[in-house]
C-alpha cells in the first residue's frame, strides 16, 4: 500500500537584519530571506527586504512583539517557512528573545518547531566600527527604555556600569514619549565619570541619512539622540586621536592602563 505524502514540517528563523547597509547582511540572512514563504517583522524592516514572488509579509507596529513572534509560531505549525526578522542582531534587545518567551508560556506543541536564531551585525558594532574600537576593552549594554523594566532598575544598571568603569553602550535611548529619559541618564553619568570621558552619538549607521557626532561627557548635548540613535560612552581609558581635518578616531585600549 503506498504511504500518503509527508507533509512538509514548517521551521521558523529568527533574522538579523543588520542596522541597514545591505553589505552587512550575512549570506546566511539573505538565504534564509530568500526562502521563506512568509516573512514577520516591524514594518519599517519588512520594506528593507527585496520583494520574492510569493512570498507574504505579515507586517506590525513596533510593541507588539509577543504577538508578533505568536503570529510566527502559528504559522511556522501550518507547515510554512518563516522569517522573523529584526534590526541589527535579533538577539540584542529584538526579537529573538520575544519568541523564546512566546515559546516557553504558549502551546506545547511549539517547543517542537525547527527553530534557529540568524545573528547580524548590531547597532553597537556598526558604531563602533565607524568610529574606531572604542568596543575594545570591557563593555556593556544597556537599554534605557522603561517599557518593560522600572527606571530605578536602568538608574541602578547605569550606576552599576559606571563604577565599574565599563563602557557603554546605550540603546532606544530617547523617543517622542520618552524625551528626558537621556537628560536624566547623562546627568546620573555625570555624577560618577569624568567629563572629558569621549561620548559617540551614531545616528542611522549604514544609511543614507547616517550622523556620527564625536563629543565628550561634559559637552555632549543629550537631545541629539532619538530612536534612531546608538549612543556609546567610554571609559576612563578610552581615548581619542585627533586627526586634522576629520574626526577623531576613539578607542579603548585592550588592557587596563596601557601605555600609548
Amino acid at each position: 500500500m503506498m504511504q500518503p505524502p509527508r507533509v512538509q514540517a514548517g521551521n521558523l528563523r529568527i533574522v538579523g537584519l543588520g542596522p541597514g547597509d545591505a553589505g552587512w547582511l550575512t549570506p546566511e540572512a539573505s538565504a534564509v530571506l530568500a526562502n521563506a514563504t512568509d516573512l514577520v517583522g516591524y514594518a519599517p524592516y519588512l520594506d528593507r527586504i527585496p520583494h520574492q514572488h510569493g512570498q507574504v509579509r505579515h507586517a506590525s507596529d513596533n510593541r507588539v512583539e509577543l504577538e508578533r513572534a505568536r503570529h510566527a509560531l502559528r504559522l511556522a505549525e501550518d507547515a510554512r517557512q518563516v522569517a522573523v526578522v529584526s534590526g541589527g542582531d535579533p538577539g540584542v534587545f529584538a526579537m529573538a528573545a520575544a519568541v523564546f518567551e512566546a515559546i516557553e508560556g504558549g502551546d506545547p506543541a511549539w517547543r517542537e518547531i525547527d527553530i534557529a536564531v540568524c545573528p547580524g551585525v548590531s547597532a553597537m558594532q556598526a558604531a563602533a566600527a565607524r568610529i574606531g574600537a572604542p568596543l575594545g576593552h570591557d563593555f556593556c549594554a544597556i537599554s534605557l527604555s522603561d517599557n518593560r523594566k522600572p527606571w530605578s532598575l536602568v538608574e541602578q544598571r547605569l550606576t552599576a556600569a559606571a563604577i565599574g568603569d565599563f563602557v557603554i553602550a546605550l540603546y532606544n535611548p530617547a523617543s517622542k514619549a520618552r524625551p528626558h529619559q537621556i537628560h536624566d541618564a547623562f546627568a546620573l553619568l555625570r555624577q560618577r565619570k569624568a567629563g572629558a570621558t569621549p561620548v559617540i552619538f551614531a545616528r542611522a549607521v549604514g544609511r543614507p541619512d547616517e550622523k556620527i557626532i564625536v563629543t565628550t561627557l561634559r559637552s555632549a548635548e543629550p537631545s541629539l539622540a532619538d530612536m534612531s540613535t546608538l549612543v556609546i560612552i567610554g571609559s576612563s581609558e578610552t581615548r581619542m586621536i585627533e586627526r586634522a581635518g576629520a574626526r577623531p578616531f576613539v578607542y579603548t585600549p585592550r588592557g587596563a592602563g596601557a601605555s600609548p
